[in-house]
């Protein structure tokens, strides 16, 4: 299971909450494994000329007690067939031909077809889901409610319909909730970080003089995919003056660039750094990359639970800053559903994740199971731009690689 149940629920009575309504893409499969990759990308003009830009409503239910609810659309419920949240609502009629007789159908399928054809007053999602919130006795509840998925006038229906319940933003109470990993997301996410890591070192090998950033982009598409994962990103710095991912640049003796990769695997994503050296680096640039690895180094002696993410950063800062190194921004964040997840590494900026349910400081203390990335490179115009990233994850006393990767030097492949 993605949902880290446990954790929601000691929050949701922190907090007060008595059911949990998600309603962005990302949030819905985290709540109950539900994926369609057209949900955050369709809009309601596409194929309703003239009406708004929003992406259709869907919604995962999680209540304190009782049974968990999704509300999809008729025609993607079959990604909903094999979920473990099992009471499933459908919103809208199904355009389907039921003039000839179906052949046997698996438990799963012939779910899916007897809820296609059973009818329901639900013409919108709003109508189902306030249909889940009347079933269960929630008319009246303390309502957590994603409101950065849900649609102005989707909120509005839900609000006239419960003039009684306390409907609240929980927002950032579920970022907070994510940041914690379950079994089933550590394997997901180390599977991500593995196929990665050996298609992006491999296709860095491919890196000549004369030849372009797009040959080793290209490589590393086909091995991934080969691995059942997708694209996220593969960037690259060019003459030290910042990151480029479209840019046909053709490598050259001397090259010393920044390269940051990542792809998504099962919907988990992966991301990771190094630099590539085209060549021996002279001596001074091979000075700063070993301060680049020890600022990683001493942080990852610093990760523990408990311990805030400024004073990770703050090592970071330290150690480069001793180096001679200021120019940079040493930091990390979280990995999860997004490339981005908390917590983030960065200096306290004073500011509160908040919303209805939480308020906590930005500066986040670590806790067991969370999946951080370390990175550290700085940027010399016309020069070179070298860089390390790493995935740890948190442990009861300390961290420990997400899986094994080799920052101990730029990568030098042969030349051709």
């Amino acid at each position: 299971m993605l949902f880290n149940k446990t954790r929601a629920m000691a929050c949701m009575e922190r907090c007060g909450v008595d059911v949990l309504v998600a309603t962005s893409p990302v949030n819905i499969t985290y709540f109950s494994g539900y994926y369609c990759w057209i949900d955050p990308l369709f809009r309601e003009y596409m194929m309703a000329p003239g009406a708004s830009s929003e992406i259709p409503q869907k919604f995962a239910v999680f209540p304190l007690e009782g049974e968990p609810a999704l509300v999809v659309g008729p025609d993607f419920a079959t990604n909903a067939a094999d979920l473990w949240v099992r009471d499933l609502h459908i919103a809208g009629s199904p355009v389907i031909d039921t003039s000839l007789t179906p052949e046997t159908l698996s438990d799963d399928d012939q779910r899916i077809l007897d809820l296609l054809q059973s009818p329901h007053r639900n013409a919108k999602p709003t109508d189902a889901l306030l249909s889940i919130l009347k079933g269960r006795g929630l008319t009246e509840a303390r309502i957590g409610m994603e409101m950065e998925g849900l649609a102005p006038s989707a909120k509005s229906e839900i609000t006239k319909a419960l003039p009684k319940a306390k409907i609240m933003d929980c927002s950032d109470m579920i970022r907070l909730i994510r940041m914690v990993k379950t079994e089933e997301e550590l394997s997901r996410l180390t599977r991500a970080a593995e196929i990665s890591e050996e298609a992006g070192m491999e296709s860095l090998g491919l890196a000549q003089a004369g030849k372009t950033m797009a040959h080793v982009i290209q490589h590393y598409r086909e091995r991934i995919g080969e691995r059942s994962a997708d694209l996220d990103h593969f960037m690259f710095g060019v003459n030290g003056l910042g990151f480029a991912l479209e840019r046909d640049y053709v490598l050259k003796d001397n090259d010393m660039l920044y390269v940051d990769w990542g792809c998504i695997y099962q919907h988990y994503f992966s991301d990771t750094g190094t630099t590539l050296a085209i060549g021996e680096p002279s001596a001074v640039l091979q000075d700063k990359h070993a301060a680049l690895r020890e600022c990683v180094v001493r942080a990852v002696d610093v990760v523990r639970p408990s311990v805030r993410s400024s004073e990770v950063r703050a090592v970071m800062w330290d150690t480069l800053n001793a180096r001679g190194i200021t120019a940079t921004f040493p930091h990390g964040h979280g990995m999860g559903l997004e490339v981005r997840d908390y917590p983030i590494i960065v200096a306290d900026n004073g500011l509160r994740i908040k919303d209805d349910c939480v308020d906590a400081a930005s500066d986040l203390p670590f806790e067991e199971n969370m999946v951080i990335n370390l990175e550290a490179m700085t940027f010399m115009p016309g020069v070179a731009s070298p860089h390390i990233e790493q995935t740890f994850v948190v442990t009861a006393d300390g961290c420990r690689p997400l899986c094994p990767q080799d920052r101990s030097g730029p990568v030098r492949p042969e030349a051709g």
